[in-house]
């Protein structure tokens, strides 16, 4: 036999037993700004350069998963929705990370065998603008909403494996490119550790599986990380957690 419901239990909205999520403009607004960054620095490289090519950097992936992720982020903050998925946010953290760290550990270094530290010097103008926002203030910003304004303890080891079909693609991807355009064309290869006709296949596979390796290390340091950092002091509710579990 049912028990008919009454008018009063009925009428009680669902936000006077659980509280809702709180607005967190800061977040809101330090993650757009991060959004921001990525997608002005994309905007500026597809004005200034071929599309098909500036969509072929992996730089360019990454930052697009990062104006993508952080930007739906700040809308949910603002919202008072729950954060994405961590697998998503950290996945962001990782790409953009990695775009950091080979940008001015390989690539703008001169002691590098890979460097291109001269080339990058000649940068002026929107597209030294756009190399700082991609490679430097992107990284930079993702790290620090990670460790400051991230909830921690929702990584799993798991993810730094899951989080290797990136850069897998990636190299596919390259791969297929450098055999299908003009092996005259100066864009052929998009970073000179890929360069099949410099390296080979055996140099570009060493190159990668040392990438790759400090790719799934870097992923498992955030990881690791993300279970030891501390949480954020919450801030005090209207309704204080052990009276809303309470509630029926």
């Amino acid at each position: 036999m049912l028990t008919p419901r009454s008018a009063d239990s009925a009428a009680v909205p669902a936000s006077a037993v659980v509280p809702p999520a709180e607005r967190r403009p800061f977040a809101a607004a330090f993650r757009g700004l991060i959004a921001l960054c990525a997608a002005t620095g994309i905007v500026i490289e597809c004005v200034h350069g071929s599309v098909l090519v500036v969509l072929s950097f992996f730089t360019i992936w990454s930052n697009i998963l990062v104006a993508v992720v952080f930007g739906w982020g700040a809308a949910r903050a603002w919202n008072r929705r729950p954060p994405l998925p961590a697998r998503w946010t950290g996945g962001a953290v990782l790409c953009i990370s990695v775009v950091g760290l080979v940008f001015h550990l390989v690539l703008d270094n001169p002691t590098s065998q890979f460097n291109q530290a001269a080339e990058i010097a000649r940068l002026t103008g929107a597209k030294a603008v756009a190399n700082q926002l991609l490679h430097t203030a992107t990284p930079i910003g993702a790290a620090l909403d990670f460790l400051l304004l991230t909830l921690p303890g929702a990584l799993r080891w798991r993810h730094a494996a899951q989080w290797l079909a990136a850069p897998g693609l990636y190299l596919a991807f390259a791969l297929i490119r450098g055999e299908l355009i003009s092996p005259d064309a100066p864009t052929r290869y998009t970073y000179p550790f890929l360069d099949v006709t410099v390296h080979g296949y055996t140099g570009v596979l060493t190159n990668t599986l040392a990438l790759g390796a400090a790719f799934y290390v870097l992923g498992l340091a955030i990881v690791g990380l993300d279970r030891v950092r501390p949480a954020a002091r919450p801030s005090e509710n209207r309704i204080s957690p052990q009276r809303a579990r309470g509630l029926k």
